[in-house]
């Protein structure tokens, strides 16, 4: 990460604008991001999506490209789909249980 790069909270904080359409909640608070890494100006999201034949998948990534693109330092931003560990529920934090009325 050089000195304009996005912290690891600004780049979650962006993504929190990206909506799950079938759930209407963020996949922050969702739990579908793993992780996020700035390197030489690319941003890096590998996260997941609840299930593997999600149809919003394209729109998701999308979302997530834009969302995170427009953060000052980054050039571009790959976004890698991961199915393993496979999401579940308990995943979510606190705001996306209550947003979903999940209780585990």
């Amino acid at each position: 990460m050089t000195a304009n790069s996005p912290t690891e909270a600004a780049i979650l904080e962006a993504l929190h604008q990206v909506i799950d359409p079938e759930i209407g909640c963020n996949i922050v608070d969702l739990g579908l991001v793993y992780s996020v890494a700035v390197t030489d100006g690319i941003a890096k999201v590998t996260m997941t999506l609840t299930t593997p034949g999600c149809p919003m998948h394209e729109s998701i990534g999308w979302g997530v490209k834009n969302a995170v693109s427009g953060l000052e330092g980054v050039k571009d931003v790959e976004v890698e789909i991961v199915w393993d560990p496979p999401w579940n529920p308990s995943m979510m934090t606190e705001a996306g249980k209550e947003f979903t009325g999940v209780h585990i």
